[in-house]
């Protein structure tokens, strides 16, 4: 017994200082992550705000030049057959003329809770034909914005393998290869799959496409637990993650930061109290300063329409302030 237990201690003080090996040569203090953002025309809307407006100030106050867009189905095609692309044509636009660049998400799952937005007229629609839509979508999607300068990637599906996550069906990794090789019989761009960064391996994400984009988050809530932070998680841990599966760190995003709150009873029913104990300007700050230890590429901010809220509703500018620099 004695044996085992030395021999255990020998394995744990190997494992630990192969992690630091890893941690040291995986970093390099001189290079500085990329920061955009993630705006939701349909999540401003829900605050009260004049999306349009918000967009603008993100563009020409805070400056963003890296800007993450999803297209929404139910926005897209409200009625069967049926397209509305004005909103997205409009955002894309002005866009360009600020030489900002895109991400462009394309496919049925999509960030934002419910992650599917389905249109009405999808419930109870044969699946087969369902599919069939969400293919003819893609390649409509690609097809209008691939000669626009200012779409830099396409991500495919949001965390598709995430399959417990969301009110969405189950979408095989066949399907989510099928919709990136149509992205790609399209267009020349690179294409991004995004993977949650505390809850999956990555595996799938990183080998099904060009880029890979994690999801980065200091403090969750559920109901059983309450909050719970991630102290014990250092930045180090997502560049061996990455660099342990072969993926260059140029191609590594973090396509969701934590900036906004993890609202317990969504984001009109917390209290502004109850929202500033998982975001206010301060950990913004060191959030942002852990995402630039990874050594990533770009991270992305999660939540600036609600940093626009409330420099206008509850005029506290605190946050867009804290932001503003790190899209000099």
């Amino acid at each position: 017994m004695k044996k085992i237990s030395i021999i255990a201690l020998i394995v744990i003080i190997a494992l630990i200082g192969l992690y630091v090996y890893l941690a040291k040569i995986t970093y390099n203090p001189y290079k500085k992550i990329i920061y955009g953002v993630t705006f939701t025309k349909s999540f401003a809307k829900y605050l009260g705000l004049d999306w349009q407006q918000a967009y603008l100030a993100i563009l020409d106050d805070l400056k963003v030049k890296y800007i993450r867009i999803p297209i929404f189905w139910n926005e897209i095609e409200p009625e069967k057959n049926l397209y509305n692309f004005k909103d997205i044509d409009w955002q894309v636009s002005e866009a360009e003329k600020r030489d900002a660049r895109l991400i462009l998400v394309v496919g049925r799952r999509q960030p934002r809770w419910p992650e599917c937005h389905n249109p009405a007229w999808v419930s109870g629609a044969d699946p087969k034909e369902v599919r069939t839509k969400i293919l003819d979508n893609i390649k409509l999607v690609v097809n209008r914005y691939k000669n626009n300068r200012a779409v830099e990637i396409w991500q495919v599906e949001n965390e598709p393998f995430l399959n417990f996550f969301g009110q969405c069906p189950k979408i095989s990794k066949k399907e989510v290869q099928e919709e990136i090789n149509l992205v790609k019989s399209l267009d020349k761009r690179k294409v991004m799959v995004t993977d949650s960064g505390e809850l999956s391996s990555w595996y799938p994400a990183i080998k099904t496409g060009d880029v890979f984009g994690t999801t980065l988050y200091r403090v969750t809530y559920n109901k059983y637990l309450g909050y719970f932070r991630y102290v014990f998680v250092p930045a180090s841990y997502y560049r061996i993650k990455a660099f342990l599966w072969g993926q260059p760190q140029d191609a590594s995003y973090i396509a969701e930061l934590q900036a906004e709150p993890w609202f317990p009873d969504g984001p009109l029913g917390s209290t502004l109290a109850e929202q500033y104990k998982t975001m206010n300007a301060n950990l913004l700050i060191k959030n942002a300063e852990y995402a630039n230890k990874t050594n990533f590429y770009r991270a992305y901010f999660w939540g600036v329409e609600w940093w626009y809220w409330l420099k206008t509703a509850p005029k506290d500018n605190s946050l867009w302030q804290a932001a503003q620099k790190y899209f000099k």
